[in-house]
């Protein structure tokens, strides 16, 4: 083994299929077989999450009989483990002289010829249908016990998780499947957020805990059956404690990922109200009970626990904020949401900075409705990992239907109303048939 030559094969494995099978099986006649298996943060830099994490692709990879070895190779380019091994061969398929990976290949010839190194690319294996794998991926990922554990997931391999308000199945379609390319890359939502505001405010209730945590839970298990994404679940104040054993156990069954919980007692008032008068938060200590319940309950350790603190929106301030902070970190919060209805970022950044020196740190999430100008590039650099756009489809959807309701009455007739709607066709072809 030692007299052989090195040879090196760049693979993520989330889906293994022949066409890989074929790569190292021609790798394997040039030498010993080097796999550099792309890490979680590597895959996540161009795309969403493998459905597999590092440690289970690298179990599977290191059992096939053409590999010698696996090491992580921890971005998408190759050279910073090409220089630690000084392969003697590269062997990727020819399907890589264009596209995304062009540049890479570009680099990966340029390094190998500092040692003489060579690159063999194998015809691209055609014939197998990617899309009909991912289909069958899509239903194992979307189980609820694969679902649960995928949002901490991400939260480890992303700089930030973008959430955005679902209130019904089909904005949870919509979430799913909307995406733009950006240089090269694919943009999209990580999950949903379960509102209560949305929610019931699509039941023309008041945001004050009138719809019931029932209620809710059937409306989330519709957008799950439809969905594949990680969901959070706005929970309020969590209600008693006594109940949240089961209200844990129907989220982790519908596979929602994690509760968030605010640190309020009484009639809820919604946060974003300038009036907060009368609005009393918890005891940290008490609260604190509650996420240890929560933790205590749930049968996935996966599932997150997001303490959410109202010290800013009460008129507290920083000092208690970040008492609060130490209290719920150490009762086993999993983030910190800290909440602000001002129309900077301020007060959470003050808050993340002094935070941030804590040996009881974790990750903070923001909900940046009022301070709708900060850009996400911004929240990461205040070790913000998780931001949750909360109610902007609801807020989209509303003018526009009444805009188009207005139109029909103006006009005795729907065709004036046409030309600002999507044909029926595009929510036809939204909705799957099979």
């Amino acid at each position: 083994m030692k007299n052989k030559k090195n040879v090196y094969v760049g693979l993520s494995a989330d889906i293994l299929h022949e066409g890989h099978i074929n790569i190292l099986k021609i790798a394997k006649q040039y030498g010993n077989v080097i796999v550099g298996l792309l890490t979680d943060e590597a895959i996540a830099s161009y795309k969403n999450i493998p459905y597999l994490d590092f440690k289970k692709r690298k179990v599977v990879v290191e059992n096939i009989k053409y590999v010698s070895r696996v090491i992580p190779q921890k971005t998408l380019d190759y050279v910073e483990n090409l220089n630690l091994i000084k392969p003697d061969y590269v062997v990727h398929g020819d399907d890589w002289k264009t596209g995304v990976q062009k540049q890479t290949r570009i680099r990966v010839i340029k390094t190998l010829k500092k040692w003489s190194g060579k690159l063999i690319e194998p015809k691209y294996t055609k014939n197998i249908s990617s899309s009909s794998i991912k289909k069958e991926m899509e239903n194992i990922i979307s189980s609820p016990e694969n679902r649960v554990s995928r949002l901490k997931r991400m939260m480890r391999s992303k700089n930030i998780v973008r959430i955005l308000e679902s209130h019904n199945s089909l904005t949870g379609l919509i979430i799913d499947k909307i995406n733009i390319i950006e240089n090269k890359k694919t943009i999209e939502f990580d999950g949903m957020w379960s509102s209560s505001l949305t929610d019931s405010a699509t039941k023309g209730l008041p945001d004050n805990s009138s719809l019931s945590f029932s209620a809710r839970v059937a409306s989330l298990n519709d957008i799950m059956n439809v969905t594949s994404k990680p969901l959070v679940f706005d929970a309020d104040n969590g209600g008693q404690i006594e109940h949240l054993p089961f209200l844990v156990r129907s989220l982790e069954r519908s596979g929602a990922s994690a509760i968030i919980m605010e640190d309020k007692v009484g009639l809820k008032k919604n946060s974003l109200f300038k009036d907060q008068k009368g609005t009393k938060q918890d005891k940290p200590q008490v609260f604190a009970k509650k996420i240890k319940k929560i933790c205590k309950s749930r049968k996935n350790n996966d599932f997150m626990v997001i303490a959410r603190i109202e010290s800013f929106i009460v008129g507290k301030g920083l000092n208690d904020a970040l008492k609060r902070a130490e209290i719920y970190s150490k009762a086993g919060a999993d983030a910190i949401l800290i909440h602000s209805k001002e129309n900077t970022p301020t007060e959470v950044f003050s808050f993340a900075k002094a935070f941030k020196e804590s040996k009881n740190f974790v990750p903070l999430v923001s909900v940046p409705s009022t301070y709708s100008k900060v850009y996400e590039k911004d929240l990461i650099k205040y070790g913000f990992k998780l931001v949750i756009y909360a109610n902007q489809l609801l807020r989209a959807a509303y003018p526009a239907m009444q805009n188009t309701a207005k139109t029909i009455l103006k006009n005795k007739r729907a065709f004036e109303a046409d030309k600002n709607i999507i044909p029926i066709k595009e929510i036809i072809n939204l909705i799957k048939n099979d």
